[in-house]
């Protein structure tokens, strides 16, 4: 009888520590397993308001396709188109933004010239209209290339908006031995070098004009003639008229 009080206590010890393990470990945390294999395989494990620490990078998910949706394929950056120069075509121009001070302003000048007169000093590149009190509206500019400088006096015989252009046999010529042709006439219009305005002056192939290369102002590059930004020519267009008299010097 003593044999089964001692065999049914311990048996009942048993199936008690059974009992309590089970209640002990029906509430662990799980364990969690990082999907990164640099880091430790069983994070640290937290009970109560400890939450586990999860070791892990940010996972980016490719979003699927179906059977027949169509791919988009990311297209690279294209370059923006360049300029190209109506005088050397094929040959892009080369960009640089125009120089503050070419930009219009009101000056002191002191001249004995009337107002209203056109003063184009070539070596600052700089071209005036003359104003009472001692004041001119100065414009930057572009001038003739070396070789092709001039200076003299003239008046403005003709003026036009968005003019045609017909080069110079001269300079035909001069071009084609250059491997570039010029056509033998141009339409106004923005890709026309000689922009929105032009003032002719006297009898001589030289002009106050616009261009479509702003970044050449302050730069001798021209023929001859002399160029301003298409904004600044239609300034000037406004406020001169035929029979103003220019000096270049």
């Amino acid at each position: 009888m003593m044999k089964q009080l001692v065999l049914a206590a311990t048996l009942f010890g048993i199936f008690s520590t059974a009992a309590i393990a089970d209640d002990r470990y029906a509430t662990r945390p799980p364990v969690v397993l990082s999907p990164d294999l640099t880091a430790p395989w069983i994070n640290q494990l937290g009970g109560g308001r400890v939450r586990p620490v999860v070791y892990q990078r940010p996972v980016v998910r490719q979003p699927q396709r179906g059977l027949f949706q169509r791919r988009v394929l990311r297209q690279a950056p294209q370059a923006a188109p360049q300029t190209v120069s109506a005088i050397n075509p094929g040959i892009p121009s080369i960009r640089r933004p125009i120089e503050p001070q070419y930009l219009p302003q009101m000056v002191d000048y002191d001249t004995t010239e009337k107002p209203g007169t056109i003063v184009i000093d070539t070596n600052n590149r700089f071209l005036y209209l003359v104003m009472q009190g001692g004041k001119a509206r100065r414009y930057g500019v572009g001038v003739g290339k070396p070789g092709f400088e001039w200076a003299g006096a003239h008046k403005i015989t003709r003026k036009t908006e968005w003019p045609d252009w017909t080069p110079p046999s001269e300079m035909v010529r001069r071009e084609a031995a250059k491997g570039h042709y010029l056509p033998a006439r141009m339409d106004g219009g923005a890709e026309n070098p000689l922009g929105a305005r032009a003032m002719y002056l006297g009898s001589t192939l030289y002009r106050i004009h616009g261009t479509n290369a702003p970044w050449s102002i302050g730069s001798a590059v021209s023929s001859g003639c002399i160029r301003l930004r298409n904004e600044d020519v239609v300034d000037l267009y406004d406020r001169v008229n035929v029979g103003t008299r220019v000096i270049v010097m």
